[in-house]
């Protein structure tokens, strides 16, 4: 995703194609080189991310074998838990090379992505760009946010399929307690292709793979918000304009409604209110604002919409008592 940080801020570029519509332009400067940057701590925080992704993957793993089973040791469980590191790094990967690239092709100033090792359920928070200098106009600033999107999407989907097939069905317990992972209408669909109509009483024992296939919806899901300098923010403003400003705060009531749902959301939430503190409501602006994004990048601005209904769950993470003794 894009660094809610990047500086997209900074004087206005008008294009050569506007310069007689403005007496006060002034030409600017050639466009400098994208600079060389050393790729240490890149490599480092990869491999940090590479190898707590391999220790919850495990952990995930001995999840799915099931309490009693016969869960491997050392190596060979930490093999498993590579196969969810690689498949969570692949979706985030693409996701953040497909910004990455669309800079290179418009020569915007970008880094190599930051990934973000954590000991938390998906062993990461993510990954991000930092983007140095100002974009100049809406259909730069459009396709540089769409391209991470659907990149990470595209990724997600095999994902999915490959993590679903790998599950296996169990009766729902009646006791106790369990983490229940909230499923998209993607996962949805998925799981009906796979597994066909699920039967009454029984649920789906996702693999760790299908995890990550999740954690890579959640992910696209979060960052295709309207909402500031999120993709979703930099979506909706090249195609809205200034009227983004009250796309982004309508965000923010669905993110407080949302924490009502469930209390996944209350962090995201938090997050959004100190964007909203520190960076306001409005996009930074591009000489073109007025200027509508032809029809092609219009079907795209679409095809977001449909990537976010695909990914949405209003419960992305519950803990249910089942009652009874634990």
């Amino acid at each position: 995703m894009g660094s809610p940080s990047s500086d997209l801020s900074g004087p206005a570029r008008p294009t050569p194609g506007y310069a007689a519509l403005d007496r006060d332009y002034v030409p600017p400067p050639p466009e400098p080189d994208v600079r060389r940057q050393p790729i240490v701590r890149h490599l480092v925080l990869f491999a940090a991310t590479l190898l707590m992704t391999t220790v919850m993957g495990a952990e995930h793993y001995s999840g799915f074998l099931g309490a009693g089973a016969a869960i491997p040791t050392g190596w060979a469980l930490y093999q498993h838990g590579l196969g969810y590191s690689a498949a969570v790094l692949g979706i985030l990967g693409a996701h953040e090379m497909g910004h990455y690239l669309a800079c290179r092709y418009y020569r915007i100033d970008a880094s190599l992505p930051y990934f973000l090792p954590a000991p938390l359920l998906a062993g990461t928070l993510g990954a991000f760009i930092r983007i140095r200098q100002p974009i100049p106009n809406k259909r730069e600033l459009f396709d540089i946010g769409i391209a991470g999107p659907i990149a990470g999407y595209l990724v997600a989907i095999p994902v999915l399929f490959i993590g679903v097939s790998l599950s296996n069905m169990f009766k729902v317990p009646t006791t106790g307690s369990v983490w229940i992972f909230g499923e998209p209408l993607l996962l949805k669909g998925v799981i009906w292709l796979v597994w066909g109509v699920r039967e009454a009483g029984f649920d789906l024992n996702i693999h760790p793979v299908g995890i990550a296939g999740w954690f890579g919806l959640v992910a696209t899901l979060l960052n295709l918000f309207p909402f500031g300098q999120l993709d979703g923010g930099h979506i909706s403003y090249a195609v809205l304009g200034r009227r983004s400003t009250y796309v982004s705060y309508a965000t923010i009531l669905c993110f407080l409604a949302l924490s009502i749902v469930s209390m996944t959301w209350i962090a995201w939430t938090a997050l959004m209110l100190a964007m909203l503190f520190f960076f306001g409501p409005h996009h930074p602006r591009t000489h073109d604002e007025h200027m509508p994004l032809d029809t092609g990048r219009l079907w795209l601005a679409a095809f977001a919409v449909v990537m976010f209904v695909l990914c949405f769950t209003p419960a992305p993470v519950t803990y249910v008592e089942l009652g009874g003794p634990p």
